[in-house]
C-alpha cells in the first residue's frame, strides 16, 4: 500500500546520527577508497534516520522518489541475502562451486539483476503495487553435493527462510519506530519498513511454489515417488516461461494472487504474535 507525506511538525532527532553518517560517507573518500558496499545495509538505515527532521519540508512527490529508492534498496539486499544463503548452504553440504565465485557475500552487487532486482520492483512501485523482484541465481552443482536430492531441498530452502528472517528483522524495526520514535503512516520511515516487511514475506511464499525452478520445487523434487520426480524435474526446462505465467497469472487470476497474499499475511500474523509483547 501507498502512503502519502502529511503535514506534521519536524521532530528532534540526535545529532549523533547525521555526524556518523557524515562521517562513515567521507572517510573511505578521504583515503580514496571505494565505500564497502557490505556498508550498504547500514548506510540506507543511517539516511533513513537522518531524513526524518527534513521530511516536513520535503513535496509529497519527493517523499514518494525516496520511498521507492529505500524500498528497492532493501529488496536488493534481501534478495542478495537470499542468494548468498543457498551459496553458504550449498557449501557446507559439498558443493563449493558459488563459495568460488565469491557469491557468499553480503555485497548485493554480486547477485543484482538490473531488471529483477532494480527496474521490475521500481516500476511496481511506481505504479502502486506491492514491490517483487528476483537477483542473478547462484550455480549449484547438484553431482557435487554429498546427498544431491536431500541437500538440493536444503540449499533451496535456505532462500525463503532467509526472507522469512528479514521480515522478522524489517518488522522490529518498523515496531521500534513505532514505539520509540513517533512514526506514522504516512512517515518516511514507516512507509518504507512496511514494504519492505511485506516484501520479504512475499518473496517467502512466491519462492516456496512448487514450480521449477522457485525454491519449493526442490521441496516438492524430494517429497515426490521416483516415477514422478523425473517428469516433474524435466518441467525445470520451461522454468522460466512457467515463473512469468505464474507472475502474469497472479494478475489476471484473482484466486491465485489472493492464496499468495494470504500466505504472506497469515506469515506476518505469526512473526506479529511473536513479537508483539517485546513493547
Amino acid at each position: 500500500m501507498c502512503y502519502k507525506s502529511r503535514p506534521s511538525a519536524v521532530r528532534a532527532r540526535p545529532a549523533p546520527v547525521l555526524s556518523w553518517l557524515r562521517s562513515t560517507l567521507s572517510r573511505p573518500l578521504l583515503q580514496g577508497q571505494l565505500l564497502p558496499s557490505e556498508h550498504v545495509p547500514t548506510l540506507c538505515g543511517a539516511a533513513l534516520c537522518a531524513l526524518a527532521p527534513v521530511q516536513g519540508r520535503l513535496s509529497s512527490g519527493t517523499i514518494g522518489i525516496l520511498e521507492v529508492v529505500f524500498v528497492v534498496t532493501f529488496l536488493v539486499i534481501s534478495l542478495a541475502l537470499h542468494e548468498a544463503a543457498h551459496a553458504w548452504v550449498a557449501w557446507k553440504c559439498g558443493d563449493p562451486t558459488a563459495k568460488d565465485l565469491g557469491r557468499i557475500t553480503l555485497n548485493p552487487l554480486a547477485s543484482i539483476d538490473p531488471f529483477l532486482s532494480v527496474i521490475l520492483p521500481g516500476a511496481l512501485m511506481l505504479m502502486g503495487q506491492p514491490p517483487f523482484g528476483g537477483a542473478k541465481p547462484v550455480p549449484v552443482n547438484y553431482h557435487r553435493l554429498r546427498h544431491p536430492l536431500r541437500d538440493m531441498m536444503f540449499v533451496a530452502l535456505a532462500g525463503p527462510v532467509t526472507n522469512f528472517l528479514l521480515s522478522i528483522v524489517f518488522l522490529l524495526a518498523l515496531k521500534a519506530s513505532y514505539t520509540f520514535g513517533d512514526y506514522r503512516a504516512g512517515d518516511l520511515m514507516f512507509g518504507v519498513l512496511q514494504y519492505a516487511v511485506f516484501a520479504n514475506l512475499m518473496l517467502t511464499v512466491f519462492n516456496l511454489l512448487p514450480v521449477p525452478p522457485l525454491d519449493g520445487s526442490r521441496v516438492m523434487a524430494w517429497l515426490l515417488p521416483s516415477g514422478l520426480r523425473e517428469p516433474f524435474q524435466d518441467l525445470e526446462r520451461f522454468g522460466m516461461l512457467l515463473v512469468v505465467g505464474i507472475m502474469a497469472a497472479m494478475n489476471y487470476i484473482p484466486g491465485l494472487r489472493r492464496a499468495v497474499w494470504d500466505g504472506a499475511l497469515a506469515l506476518f500474523d505469526a512473526i506479529d504474535f511473536l513479537t508483539g509483547g517485546l513493547w
